[in-house]
């Protein structure tokens, strides 16, 4: 059987696996209708339901800077600024804020928007850290990011302020 060429995905430009990338490279959109089966009875999106998407919208971001499979160590810090309706759209954007030697910081912004008025809010925003795998489940070294804006720069070091604390308060085990 002839081997496929891989597909490429609109705006998502091809990189050399190991090689620098961009922070642009990573970024990611995702947006869905919120449905009744999302909502509590106030009919508001559930919390829960918008960490799911908050992880998928970062993954997303992490396995195209990293070219490997990711999986989630952490999740720094959600806010939930305001509700999303149900009718409304839930648009997810994510980007690498950082990296470090196997694991990566994803910033995600969620957005609401009203499908009648074109209205968008910030609602929610999160810092998840990924670890890239190797083909037999082991932590494997990430690529460097290319910053390209001053606000490319900003993320940048305050990821580093985050990581600083996640590992200051990193779990410790008893002593015996």
């Amino acid at each position: 059987m002839a081997k496929r060429k891989p597909r490429t995905v609109p705006g998502v430009r091809a990189a050399a696996p190991g090689a620098a990338k961009p922070v642009s490279y990573s970024r990611a959109e995702m947006t869905e209708i919120v449905l009744p089966n999302d909502a509590n009875p106030l009919g508001n999106i559930l919390g829960g339901r918008v960490m799911h998407l908050i992880d998928i919208a970062a993954a997303i971001a992490a396995h195209r800077h990293s070219n490997r499979y990711v999986v989630t160590a952490s999740v720094d810090y959600v806010d939930f600024r305001s509700p999303i309706k149900v009718g409304e759209l839930i648009i997810l954007k994510s980007s690498v804020n950082r990296v470090f030697h196997t694991s990566m910081e994803v910033g995600v912004k969620v957005f609401s928007e009203n499908v009648l008025t074109g209205e968008r809010k910030h609602c929610s925003s999160a810092y998840v850290t990924f670890v890239a795998l190797d083909e037999q489940g082991r932590p494997h070294p990430v690529p460097p990011l290319i910053l390209e804006t001053a606000e490319d720069r900003r993320r940048w070091r305050e990821a580093a302020a985050r990581r600083r604390i996640r590992l200051a308060h990193r779990y410790k085990r008893p002593h015996r």
